[in-house]
């Protein structure tokens, strides 16, 4: 018809392209330009601020005491409290407790969380919350007491009372982490034939895993502080140098106590919060 025209076989029209066979039309003349595709995420990177800072600072004040103490006046009783290896001892003890307490801390409350939020146990999660909340909301020293004079003195005791303070904030964001997810991506694995375990292992933790090291971190920071009441159980650690440089009225009995714990905590936590970043699932690192 002489109204239409057909393009010759040998003839397309400007912007179509012909690759091995197959006719491509360009799509930023009528719809406009493509969006560019996202940046494939990145691992995790830790500043150098954040490397540096923190260690930097430790270092300055574990310095500025050391010097302090090169020109203090000890007297007998201070030197019998911080000679013979005892700033050693108790520094190596206090590592211990905040060790083996987290170890079991994480044991108790992260497995006990992800079976709390499973379908037949979620019933049983008002009352396991009821009494972790109990064992923080009780006073660590009255709690210590408790046990001392169930348990006796001696280590364990003061192991047992770290544990049951610092299982709040673990098990309480491992439940939070879980309850927190997709439901549409949970179905979404369950629908490419996932068994309920891949589902946990490979969906639901990972997810997870920002909150429950945040609670693991501020779980650590907890048992390096309430470490320093185990000397009142007779579990040793940095508060016997506390204690006697109270009890003594050694200023720098206490004061070298005193740093040491706070410069523990921090270095916990500065530690912990490398870990989150480091430890966090890669794919969770796009537009953060």
């Amino acid at each position: 018809m002489s109204g239409s025209s057909r393009p010759s076989p040998g003839h397309r029209p400007a912007g179509e392209y012909k690759v091995e066979g197959l006719a491509f039309r360009d799509g930023d003349e009528e719809e406009g330009e493509a969006p560019a595709p996202s940046p494939v995420a990145a691992g995790p990177r830790v500043g150098w601020r954040k490397l540096t800072f923190l260690p930097v600072v430790l270092i300055a004040v574990l310095l500025a005491t050391w010097l302090w103490f090169r020109q203090a006046d000890l007297d007998a009783l201070s030197q019998n409290a911080l000679g013979n290896g005892q700033v050693t001892k108790a520094l190596w003890q206090h590592v211990q407790l905040t060790v083996i307490s987290t170890f079991f801390v994480l044991i108790i409350a992260i497995p006990l969380g992800i079976l709390l939020t499973r379908a037949a146990f979620r019933r049983a999660t008002p009352f396991a919350m009821a009494f972790a909340n109990m064992g923080q909301a009780t006073p660590a020293i009255g709690l210590l007491a408790l046990l001392v004079i169930w348990l006796g003195i001696g280590r364990r005791a003061a192991l047992i009372g770290i544990i049951i303070y610092a299982v709040l904030p673990v098990l309480s964001n491992t439940i939070a982490g879980l309850k927190a997810n997709d439901p549409t991506l949970l179905e979404a694995a369950r629908g490419i034939g996932m068994s309920p375990l891949g589902v946990l292992t490979r969906v639901e933790l990972p997810l997870a895993v920002p909150l429950i090291l945040a609670g693991v971190r501020t779980a650590l920071v907890l048992n390096v502080g309430t470490a320093t009441l185990a000397t009142f159980g007779g579990g040793g650690g940095l508060g016997v140098l506390i204690t006697t440089g109270i009890t003594s009225q050694r200023m720098p009995v206490l004061v070298l106590g005193s740093v040491l714990t706070v410069a523990l905590a921090l270095l916990v936590d500065w530690l912990a919060s490398l870990a989150e970043v480091l430890l966090r699932p890669r794919g969770l690192e796009v537009g953060t």
